[in-house]
């Protein structure tokens, strides 16, 4: 068959280095597949990949550990921006009442005649105080004396520190959202990249775009995670700040009050009376 292509001169014995090229290259072409066979559809196995995935198409397709890990970041995240919220409106509005109270203290010169205090703090220290004085009675002694100024001052310190103790309800939260939520979403992140890996040996394919949606979705657990503490420490910060400057009023208000205490003691063992309570 491959000799017929040749012509009649190229059958002669001149021909016989063409000849032979013309056979080896018609042998070689029977062992080479075509474009056409190449490119024939069904003879390789083609992979579907999701395109345009979106954020809520990578947590619907990630693994149940995952969509928990992403549920539990989701509402630390929630829980933060409302702790952070109630305690910025509780915290501005003792700030408010304590500075009222400092103010209205520094122009009281008689305990029994001090006016109802704005803070709920202010409040329990002067009703304190009050029960001290009246269970101490007349002073007629500097030892007596120095004995109620050291229970007043006892009473008082407890009452702030329990006041101290109240405000930073809710601030730890926020410490711990800040501290834990990166290290729950690498968790959820090496859970998704081990099932991503799995996935690679069982579908004996090393193309990204096959693997890249299941590492996308790994992935998006670290980035929720980031968006939880990142805000939460920031929150805590400006929270931390705020009871500082409340802790300080706090002292203030104590300070004023055990002032008041001291002068009462000394006008007692004085023998005067008590001055009218100035405007």
């Amino acid at each position: 068959m491959l000799t017929s292509l040749l012509t009649p001169r190229q059958r002669g014995a001149g021909a016989g280095p063409m000849r032979a090229g013309v056979l080896v290259a018609g042998a070689a072409s029977l062992f080479v597949p075509s474009a056409a066979f190449a490119a024939a559809p069904g003879s390789i196995s083609t992979l579907v990949v999701p395109k345009n995935i979106t954020y809520w198409q990578m947590f619907a397709h990630a693994t149940a550990v995952v969509q928990f890990v992403m549920i539990l970041l989701l509402l630390a995240s929630v829980a933060t921006w409302t702790i952070w919220v109630m305690k910025l409106l509780e915290l501005k509005k003792g700030r408010a009442e304590l500075r009222a109270d400092c103010a209205m203290l520094e122009t009281v010169v008689d305990l029994d005649r001090a006016p109802k205090p704005e803070s709920p703090a202010s409040v329990r220290m002067l009703a304190a105080v009050r029960s001290e004085v009246v269970k101490a009675g007349a002073i007629r002694s500097v030892e007596a004396a120095e004995g109620m100024k050291e229970r007043v001052a006892a009473r008082l310190l407890n009452i702030e520190s329990g006041t101290i103790e109240k405000m930073l309800k809710g601030a730890s939260v926020l410490a711990t959202v800040g501290a834990i939520t990166p290290f729950v979403g690498l968790f959820g992140t090496v859970w998704g990249i081990m099932n991503s890996f799995i996935g690679i040996s069982q579908s004996n394919t090393t193309n990204l775009a096959v693997v890249a949606p299941g590492i996308a979705e790994a992935l998006l657990a670290t980035a929720m995670g980031l968006v939880a503490a990142i805000p939460a420490v920031i929150m805590y910060n400006h929270v931390a700040r705020f009871i500082a400057g409340q802790r300080r009023l706090l002292s203030e208000v104590s300070t004023n009050i055990a002032c008041l205490v001291s002068h009462e003691v000394d006008r007692q063992l004085a023998g005067g009376a008590r001055p009218a309570h100035a405007a």
